[in-house]
């Protein structure tokens, strides 16, 4: 058992051991020199000591101290304690180590750590795999020195990591990696790969199917359609019949609407490079939306425009085209006879505005987040009335994303909403 660290022993220890020479040097006669010889004595012991300690620390390969006396004893057991705490320490350490690797290793994603100078730090097995990685040989290499692609060196540059990045992956063009970076601990940066073709393939599958699908539907509602109008026209307005067959036919327009509304939106999900340097003609564009709203509106609705012709955004005319006359056929649908349609087109800071406002039902702020997506109605029975599809916002939605930019909702119930997106600065003229 090792004796601990005590001030008092140590005291006394001195105070005795001069007062051994102190009582010498007064029998000789000579107790500066006996005093002298003492503390001469007492320097090369702790000498000697030190020397021991220093072997010890070192060139000597054993883990317990050597065997101390004295007021050194206190040290070498102080020493030896602190190494076990150490060793505990670095034991905890190394666990704790071992743990995170092992979780890291058990990620289904590629996960690769980066210092501030984006040099790899670690990665694990699906990193190798993924990203072309050999560890622990590339330990210190910048990633983008290994990952070399510009956009993913454009993605570094602007260090914007709000939104993932796609880009093939280095190991294998077949595969589509999905790259998010995160900041944590010290300046440091967590990249995780998420291989994301199966869900690519699965979407395209899906688009394929209900284009084609769409396409195939369309003849034959066409036939059914002329049919409809055939004997509606044979058959006298009192006849039990003709209700019936109003709406048969009410329902095949409603049919042959979604159709062609899916086979826009599967276009605008495949135009995935569009030509953002051609010019659209906004004054055309309104006054083509103004004719189809009173057209639609029929005399019933207040429609008001206010619209800079001045103001000629870059992109795709069809698909904006397509997103402005869903908002005001939207509006139009979902207000009441007598209320107010207020389109504008005007300049704000972040770029030009496209807003439709009406005075109409309002929405309810819990379906506020869900309205782009398809197929989704936040009343079904006032939908059905109308002729809503649930699609027209779905491509309002895609059309933005092709031109940097997306819908912005208002609203309150009772009062009406406000439909709005900007195209930003860099694609107007």
């Amino acid at each position: 058992m090792y004796e601990s660290y005590s001030g008092y022993r140590l005291v006394t220890r001195l105070v005795v051991f001069f007062l051994v020479f102190l009582l010498v040097g007064v029998l000789i006669g000579h107790i500066t020199l006996s005093l002298l010889i003492g503390s001469l004595i007492l320097l090369f012991w702790n000498y000697r000591q030190l020397s021991r300690l220093n072997y010890w620390l070192w060139l000597d390969r054993r883990l317990t101290p050597p065997q101390g006396s004295g007021t050194w004893e206190g040290v070498f057991n102080g020493i030896y304690r602190l190494q076990g705490k150490n060793r505990r320490r670095v034991g905890q350490l190394a666990s704790l180590l071992a743990r995170f690797r092992q979780g890291a290793e058990a990620l289904p994603d590629a996960a690769v750590v980066l210092d501030s100078e984006l040099n790899i730090v670690w990665c694990n097995k699906l990193a190798q795999l993924s990203l072309g990685l050999v560890w622990p040989q590339d330990n210190g290499q910048r990633i983008n020195n290994l990952i070399r692609h510009p956009d993913f060196a454009s993605y570094l540059r602007k260090a914007k990591f709000d939104e993932p990045l796609e880009l093939p992956s280095p190991a294998s063009d077949s595969h589509l990696l999905e790259i998010r970076l995160m900041g944590y601990g010290d300046r440091q940066l967590l990249l995780i790969a998420r291989d994301i073709s199966r869900i690519r393939q699965l979407e395209g599958m899906r688009r394929e199917f209900v284009a084609n699908v769409s396409h195939e539907l369309k003849t034959p509602l066409t036939v059914l359609q002329g049919y409809l109008e055939m004997m509606q026209d044979t058959i006298p307005e009192g006849d039990m019949n003709h209700h019936a067959l109003s709406l048969m036919q009410q329902q095949s327009k409603r049919m042959k609407s979604m159709v062609e509304q899916l086979l826009v939106l599967s276009r605008i999900e495949d135009a995935v490079d569009i030509d953002l340097k051609h010019t659209i003609s906004m004054s055309k564009l309104m006054k083509t939306l103004k004719e189809e709203a009173e057209a639609l509106a029929q005399g019933n609705y207040i429609l008001k425009f206010d619209y800079d012709d001045s103001i000629d955004p870059h992109g795709d005319e069809l698909q904006l085209r397509s997103a402005c006359s869903n908002l005001v056929s939207n509006a139009i649908r979902y207000t009441d006879e007598g209320g107010t349609i207020t389109v504008s087109w005007r300049l704000v800071s972040t770029g030009a505005e496209f807003s439709v406002q009406d005075t109409g039902y309002g929405i309810a702020p819990q379906h506020i987040a869900r309205l782009t997506e398809r197929f989704y109605r936040v009343d079904d029975a006032r939908s059905r009335k109308s002729g809503g599809t649930g699609l027209g916002l779905s491509i309002v939605k895609h059309a933005l994303s092709h031109h940097h930019s997306e819908l912005s909702v208002e609203s309150e119930l009772g009062k009406g909403s406000t439909f709005s997106f900007v195209i930003p600065t860099h694609l107007i003229e």
